[in-house]
């Protein structure tokens, strides 16, 4: 690794490549087309932006391409490149679904050594000839198991005709789906594979929790969750009907929340993330647009408002958390009949699902009992615990074990709706009250 590449590593605080980046850094440099699996979180981005840079020169036209599935994913990527290739005098340019394709001519214009884009704004550009491939020496798909899919496999497949045929491919996942076992005779080149999920150790402890909570109650449960201190969470929707109406809940209750959509424009998710980054809002909505490669540094939570279809996207969704050693907290919403599919759906995988509860401004393993004793039991099994920053202006909270019919004594619930019923005031009482007083 180059003197200057080796120096910002170190800055970043990483003494050592991880399990993916030291497997891919030879090849990569030498120019081998590569199939890289790696856990959530476990630095695949570095692993291929740095041996793809020490390949590059100065002025000599576009010579790589990183492919991702979403604007967020693709804006994170050039962020993470464009710091490191600035150090070598190279330029980074993004190309982007939603942004103003006239300021992406001008920037081309500027003749940048490497662009990231998505996949369809890529296309356009290349079909209207403002995005010249012929010097392509490498090309990333970032996501590839998604990537790799429906329209976008074909979309791929269709910006690689215009690449040199000995153009190098970088796959890169963190799960794998068929078609990455059938990368050469999709590509029409050899494609060595290099799979760390089973020694790679990146990741911190995280805690996959099952929250028993009722639909017509998720978003006041939310609100709740909202309360504790230090609590912030991306939150995952599996349809737009459902993320609309728990956002509309929670403005209404005055919560603090923002919204990640395919349908923002990109300014407008933009500043959902800025603002969910710098702790201006505690709970970002997204559908699975948020669920591929987003990084937020130290991110506390996971939320599956409603469970996701497929193992693949409960992997996704929950690498959102517990990234680069730091512990996270996976918070699984739903009813009994939820969990039963839930954990047939990961029958196959090593996470351990265990009940929680909200209980007195806290997240508990212990269904019900004051706070002492669900403290005792959290630091029993290592649960982290954490009380609301403000107990008086949240008010007292209902146990979820009072949905699960126990009859334990609790304290009015915080996000109860107030009563649409008035209790009549008797007019006699006072006078009442008066006659008793001159009888006695």
């Amino acid at each position: 690794m180059i003197t200057e590449f080796e120096k910002r590593f170190e800055k970043l605080g990483f003494d050592e490549l991880s399990p993916i980046q030291s497997a891919v850094y030879e090849p990569m440099k030498k120019g081998d087309s590569v199939l890289g699996l790696a856990p959530t979180g476990s630095g695949k981005t570095l692993g291929f932006v740095v041996p793809m840079l020490e390949r590059i020169a100065p002025g000599m036209g576009i010579q790589a391409m990183i492919i991702a599935p979403s604007q967020e994913l693709a804006m994170q990527l050039t962020n993470v490149t464009r710091s490191f290739a600035q150090l070598v005098d190279l330029k980074v340019t993004a190309l982007t679904g939603g942004a103003n394709i006239k300021n992406q001519f001008q920037q081309l214009k500027k003749h940048p050594e490497i662009v990231v884009g998505t996949p369809g704004r890529i296309q356009n550009l290349a079909d209207e000839h403002k995005l010249k491939m012929s010097d392509l020496q490498t090309v990333i798909i970032d996501e590839a198991d998604d990537l790799l899919a429906g329209e976008t496999l074909d979309t791929v497949r269709y910006i690689l005709q215009s690449a040199p045929s000995e153009v190098q491919l970088g796959f890169f996942s963190a799960t794998e789906t068929p078609i990455l076992q059938e990368l050469e005779k999709w590509f029409g080149q050899p494609v060595t594979r290099y799979d760390v999920r089973d020694i790679d150790t990146t990741q911190g402890e995280v805690r996959h929790g099952l929250l028993t909570v009722s639909n017509f109650k998720k978003a006041g449960m939310l609100s709740k969750l909202a309360t504790i201190k230090q609590f912030k969470a991306l939150v995952f929707f599996s349809h737009m009907g459902s993320l609309q109406q728990a956002k509309s809940w929670l403005v209404h209750h005055h919560a603090p929340v923002a919204t990640l959509t395919a349908n923002q424009r990109q300014t407008e998710r933009q500043k959902a993330l800025t603002d969910f980054r710098l702790g201006r809002v505690k709970l970002l909505l997204s559908t699975d647009v948020a669920a591929r490669g987003l990084d937020i540094a130290k991110l506390p939570a996971v939320v599956n408002y409603e469970i996701p279809r497929s193992a693949n996207a409960y992997t996704h969704r929950t690498g959102r958390t517990g990234r680069m050693g730091e512990p996270g907290q996976v918070i699984n919403f739903g009813d009994d009949h939820d969990f039963r599919d839930l954990e047939r759906m990961l029958k196959d995988t090593d996470y351990a699902l265990v009940p929680i509860y909200y209980n007195d401004h806290q997240l508990t393993t212990t269904p019900y009992g004051d706070r002492n004793e669900a403290d005792t039991q959290a630091q029993d099994t290592d649960m982290p615990v954490v009380h609301a920053a403000n107990d008086n202006a949240a008010g007292k909270a209902t146990s979820v074990s009072q949905e699960r019919g126990e009859k334990t004594p609790v304290k009015r619930d915080i996000v109860a709706p107030a009563s649409s019923k008035r209790h009549k005031k008797n007019k006699h009482s006072k006078r009442k009250g008066m006659r008793h007083k001159r009888q006695d």
